[in-house]
């Protein structure tokens, strides 16, 4: 018997406590017949973050997130999702093959994390050497970001951190200065085949699609990514119009 809901998969979605934005994102994504059910990692809402604080933020995140995966293990998911980004891209390829592995041991389940499904999102779209990103973060964060792309194979041509000022500021930030820094980081457009957005707690779906579309080429947002990467992990392939070329092509 399945699910009456979720009768092609139930995801479990693992995200901060201080995320506003993941939850209605995957929502918004979310097709017939499959459900998302949220658990919350502990995560004091750190205020003046600086790259200490959120170092000592991410790492909180890190000490919690196997709670929050045995909570939503009670409602038996199919899958996990992770809807945080920053912890998948500590310590490169291998910091990330480490998360997961320790995700789907407590689990034993699947998942899809930020980083893995990142990489897998550019690959999709096919011949995309040169990324610029853009992120709420600080210039410690940023830094693992890029070295993970780097180890992925990607040249980082440029990237911007937002220096947010606590965890639920992120979600706070507006649209029309996330398109300024958008096309900041496309420069003259020459250098960048695509450009990508991390960080789950930055409502950037709807703008990366639109961007899309006056800046001529991807531009990604890691919510997208992610839960993309999920449904088609489960042999999900619902076309899901009007949020980016990710989803209704891919």
């Amino acid at each position: 018997m399945r699910d009456v809901l979720g009768w092609r998969k139930k995801f479990g979605v693992i995200g901060p406590s201080t995320n506003t934005i993941v939850q209605p994102d995957f929502e918004m994504m979310r097709p017939p017949g499959v459900t998302n059910h949220y658990s919350r990692i502990f995560t004091p809402n750190a205020q003046a973050v600086s790259n200490e604080t959120f170092s000592a933020g991410i790492q909180a995140i890190g000490n919690n997130v196997l709670d929050a995966v045995r909570s939503v293990m009670t409602c038996a998911p199919d899958y996990l999702v992770m809807g945080m980004s920053s912890i998948t891209f500590y310590g490169g390829v291998a910091g990330a093959d480490a998360f997961v592995a320790r995700i789907e041991r407590e689990s034993g389940v699947g998942v899809s994390i930020g980083a893995h499904s990142s990489t897998a999102a550019l690959k999709a779209y096919g011949g995309i050497k040169r990324i610029a990103f853009l992120s709420p973060y600080y210039p410690v964060a940023n830094a693992e970001v890029r070295r993970y792309f780097t180890e992925s194979g990607f040249e980082v041509v440029r990237d911007i951190y937002l220096a947010c000022k606590s965890w639920t500021g992120i979600a706070e930030v507006p649209p029309d200065f996330l398109r300024s820094r958008l096309i900041e980081l496309n420069g003259d457009g020459r250098d960048t085949d695509a450009i990508f957005q991390v960080g789950t707690n930055l409502s950037m779906v709807r703008l990366a699609a639109e961007a899309e579309n006056w800046l001529g080429k991807p531009v990604i947002a890691i919510n997208t990514a992610t839960y993309w990467h999920a449904l088609r992990q489960n042999g999900i392939t619902d076309k899901v119009p009007g949020l980016g070329r990710l989803l209704e092509e891919f």
